[in-house]
Order: structure tokens, then C-alpha cells, then sequence
């Protein structure tokens, strides 16, 4: 009987794999031990060894090609066996990496009983909520079992690695099942509730889900097709940790208007704010009172350390945030697949203080130095395009875009948001969008969107007395800018010692993409805007 063998998986993170050669083709004698093919993981190149034996009757990965864990790979029969029915998406047995033994276990012959739905039960996953995500952690449950839901109530708080997000509702009924206790994390589409008609007996239906990996269909297949309305309500507002609650196309709408979400009163359920809400509101509809209140929201609270006595030993374990979790993995892999080398350079910043000084002195205007290292570096990988590039296996993609990640430190770690086009846009416009964003990830509401697609990475600790570090990069970016602070000390200039501001700033970059001269040009480059900032206005 002809063996189906699919795509091994060689590591623990392999998720595909790419056919590097194939060492047998179509009609060759196949024995038990002999190399197939060397498969190329996430990892290394590794040879992968035939279980069975018989002829090589069908390849189903070309040379070059890669393809998903557990996809057909190849077959392996008797000579002439007609494997027809297997390539149409028939029964046979399977080899893999993992098989040792050719004949099936007896409960593996046996069919799983799927539990069968009843009438408006609904299976609700965890939500994939940013193209990163691979679990959430359930920060807060809104809704307890036995709690109605509308459509469009707040069932819980997903922390995901770049942000927690609220989780609403696409259904209606009663709360009948949590699979994800507050503080716990779960993969992408585990199952995290499930939605019926009161006194429902849902118990089968969440041991079937666990156990057979069954994908009923869920709830978040249905976020993607299902628009928001403006009748859709929310959950309780606390005002103890300030969070508001607005249905998320008033969140557009208010985001498209510049409304400032924290003025606005809402009129949907417990105060919370819908489309109407933003429509109507006008600046006069502020009151003092709800100033005062917002206010006091945002005075610190004091975080209470632990006693430890003198002479006695004290450790604690803190539970790691998906943002810690994602941040260790993600600048791990760069570490250590980028070949990283770093460059840096001093520039002088006397002009750049004078010309400052001026602008700032214009109504309503606020530029920070951050903001003119953003701007230089914008126009500085303009003339440098190599240095905006993304390395592939095949490819090197040039982006003739600059949209520049400025690292911002948050509670949990660190999260990148991204300025769009931001060789066009002006000083102002980047300081104004910078302390936006940067206010945002703190507060945890930036959304998936606003952090993604950067080209470049700028990170500045020179706010904290830093004067030279360096950074690993932000893939797929190839290079990342560190900027110390700005020091005054003694230079020399035309063979006089003087009083001077310095800065020095290094470059990051990935030796795949970027060559030291070119990584060298583009800081010449960035320096003379700097030392020269009327030359960025030419």
C-alpha cells in the first residue's frame, strides 16, 4: 500500500520547509534508511531519511519550492501502483519523521466522534489581532458566565505582544463557557468562549474543541466580513485606570477628525461612545468637570515593594507579558541570522541647537533633536536607498518609501510605531505624529497597523544620559540608528580648542543588505544634515 510522506517538522520552530535537493526522483527504488531529500528549516539544511521502503511514485515539493509542516512531500509504493486516489485527497497511510512503525495503531483507525452544535451555540477563538500574534493573554474578563451579550459588548481585554486590545462580541446570548481564565495565554484560535441560548449544555462541545482541534466555525472569522455599527454597546468604563470606551468606527471617525476621544460623552450602554457621539461633538461640550476628572486619572500610582529583611535572600518570579515573549524571540532571531556590524560617527550639534532654538519659538511648535535625527535620516536614505532595503533568501527588496519605527520604551518592553512617508513630511509634522504615538504606546492603545511596515529604526536613549550604545536591528529592516545624548566638552576647530556640542550616533546594520562603505556614506550623509539644518530644508 502506497505511504504518504509529508514535510517533516526538524525543529521545534519550523513551520515550513524548503526542498533544497531532492537525492531520489520519480521512479527510483526507495530502501528504509536512504536520504530522500535535504530539507532546509528555519534553522539548517538537514538530511531526511525514507521510512519505508518501495519506489519514489510522486513528489510533491519541487526542488526550491517550500512548503507547510505535515503537506505531502512524496509517495512511496509498489512499482505502477495506481496512486491516483491519494493525489485527489483519498485515505492512505502516513510516513513522516515520526512514523516507526508501518502499521496504524488500532485507536488511531478509529474515527473521531465529532459533538455536534446545537442551534445557536456559537464557538468563540482567540483572535489573531496583529500579524505577529501567536497567543494572547486574557488581561481582563468583562463578562462572566451566565452574562447576557449583545452584539457588540466587550467580552474581554487580549493582550497580544504589541498591545492589549478590547475583544467584542459578534454574537448574541448568554455566556456560557470560558476557556481562558484572566492572566492565562492561549494559542491563536483556542477556543476562548463560547455563546449560546441560556441553560445550553456546552460541556462536549469544549472537551470535542480541545481534544480534536475541530474548528467549529468561529467568531473571528466573522470579525473580518462583519462591519462595526454605531449601535453596538460596550461594557462598564473604569475610570480607575482612565481606559475609554468607544465603539471602534467611532475610533476611526474620531481618528480622521482629530477628536479627542477623552472630551467626548458617550450615550451607548454604560457610557460608551458611538458613531453618533463623534459626529455631534463640539469642542464647547467639554466641561471643567470632566477636565478635573481626566486629570486625576492620570496621577501616578505608587507601586508598594516587598519587605525583605537585612541578611536574608529574596527572588520573586514575574510571569512573562506576550510583549516580553515576542520581544526575546523576534530580537533573538535577528542576533543571531543578521550579521550585524555597527559604524559610528560624532557629529556636532551647535548649528542644530541654534536652529532649534528658532523654531521652537514659533506658536504652537515643539521640535525636539529626536525629531531632527528622524528627519535627517528620512532624507539621508533617500540619496542612500541600499540602506532601506529587506534582505530575502532570493530577493534583496529596495524601498523607495521611507517610513521610519522610532523605539519607544513602555512598561512591558519596548514597541516600535511607525511614521509613514516620512521623508514627506515636515519637522513639525514628525514632532507632532512622534508624541502621538510614543503617548499612545504607552497608554497601551496603539492599534496592529501603527507598527507596522517600517523600513528603518531609529532609538534614542540620550534623554537618559546615554552617549554611545549600540542596537540590535529591527527586521526586516537592515540597519537601526542609536543616538546618544548630547555632550558639551572641548573641541578643536580651524586649530583652536573651543567649547562644543557633540553627539555621537551609530549605525547598526545587517552585512547581508549593507556594506560598511555604503553604511559609512549614509552617516556622512546624516551628519551633514545634522551639522546643517538649513540644508534640509533645500
Amino acid at each position: 500500500m502506497a505511504k504518504i510522506i509529508t514535510m517533516p517538522r526538524l525543529s521545534d520552530t519550523m513551520t515550513e520547509g524548503v526542498v533544497a535537493t531532492w537525492l531520489k526522483k520519480v521512479g527510483d527504488t526507495v530502501k528504509e534508511g536512504d536520504i530522500l531529500a535535504e530539507i532546509e528549516t528555519d534553522k539548517a539544511t538537514m538530511e531526511f531519511e525514507s521510512f519505508d521502503s518501495g519506489t519514489l511514485l510522486h513528489i510533491g515539493i519541487q526542488e526550491g519550492e517550500s512548503a507547510p509542516v505535515d503537506s505531502l512531500l512524496a509517495i512511496i509504493g509498489k512499482e505502477g501502483e495506481d496512486i491516483s486516489g491519494l493525489l485527489a485527497g483519498g485515505s492512505a497511510a502516513t510516513s513522516s519523521i515520526s512514523v516507526t512503525s508501518e502499521t496504524p495503531k488500532a485507536d488511531e483507525t478509529k474515527p473521531k466522534v465529532a459533538t455536534e452544535i446545537p442551534a445557536g451555540v456559537k464557538v468563540v477563538t482567540m483572535p489573531r489581532l496583529s500579524d505577529t500574534m501567536t497567543d494572547g493573554t486574557v488581561a481582563t474578563w468583562l463578562k462572566k458566565i451566565g452574562d447576557t451579550v449583545k452584539e457588540g459588548d466587550i467580552l474581554a481585554e487580549i493582550e497580544t505582544d504589541k498591545a492589549t486590545m478590547e475583544f467584542e462580541s459578534f454574537n448574541s446570548g448568554t455566556l456560557l463557557y470560558i476557556g481562558v481564565q484572566e492572566g492565562q495565554s492561549a494559542p491563536v484560535d483556542s477556543i476562548l468562549a463560547i455563546i449560546g441560548p441560556a441553560g445550553t449544555d456546552v460541556t462536549g462541545i469544549a472537551e470535542n474543541f480541545t481534544k480534536a482541534g475541530e474548528n467549529p466555525k468561529t467568531e473571528t472569522k466573522k470579525e473580518e466580513s462583519k462591519p462595526s455599527s454605531e449601535h453596538k454597546t460596550e461594557t462598564t468604563v473604569t475610570e480607575s485606570n482612565g481606559r475609554i470606551f468607544a465603539s471602534p468606527l467611532a475610533r476611526q471617525i474620531a481618528k480622521e477628525k482629530g477628536i479627542n476621544l477623552s472630551q467626548v460623552k458617550g450615550s451607548g450602554e454604560n457610557g460608551r461612545i458611538v458613531k453618533s457621539d463623534v459626529e455631534n461633538f463640539t469642542p464647547s461640550a467639554v466641561t471643567p468637570q470632566k477636565a478635573v476628572q481626566q486629570e486625576s486619572v492620570t496621577q501616578p500610582v505608587a507601586v508598594v515593594q516587598p519587605f525583605v529583611p537585612a541578611g536574608e535572600s529574596y527572588s520573586e518570579e514575574v510571569k512573562n507579558s506576550q510583549m516580553r515573549k515576542t520581544i526575546a524571540r523576534r530580537l533573538s532571531e535577528s542576533k543571531f541570522t543578521a550579521p550585524h556590524y555597527y559604524l559610528t560617527i560624532e557629529v556636532g550639534m551647535d548649528e542644530a541647537m541654534k536652529s532649534r532654538a528658532v523654531i521652537n519659538t514659533v506658536p504652537d511648535t515643539k521640535v525636539s533633536f529626536n525629531d531632527m535625527v528622524v528627519k535627517a535620516c528620512a532624507m539621508a536614505l533617500k540619496k542612500h536607498p541600499q540602506v532601506n532595503t529587506q534582505w530575502k533568501d532570493d530577493v534583496t527588496v529596495i524601498n523607495h518609501h521611507v517610513n521610519i519605527g522610532v523605539a519607544v520604551a513602555v512598561e512591558d518592553g519596548l514597541v516600535v510605531p511607525v511614521l509613514k512617508f516620512t521623508d514627506q513630511m515636515s519637522l513639525t509634522q514628525i514632532g507632532t505624529a512622534v508624541k502621538d504615538l510614543a503617548g499612545r504606546a504607552k497608554n497601551k492603545k496603539l492599534q496592529p497597523s501603527e507598527m507596522e511596515g517600517s523600513t528603518f529604526t531609529v532609538s534614542n536613549l540620550g534623554m537618559f544620559g546615554i552617549t554611545e550604545f549600540t542596537s540590535i536591528i529591527n527586521q526586516p529592516n537592515s540597519a537601526i540608528l542609536s543616538v546618544g545624548a548630547i555632550i558639551e566638552k572641548p573641541v578643536v576647530r580651524n586649530g583652536q580648542i573651543v567649547v562644543g556640542n557633540t553627539m555621537k550616533v551609530t549605525l547598526a546594520c545587517d552585512h547581508r543588505t549593507v556594506d560598511g562603505a555604503t553604511g559609512a556614506q549614509f552617516l556622512q550623509t546624516l551628519r551633514t544634515y545634522l551639522e546643517n539644518p538649513v540644508t534640509m530644508l533645500a
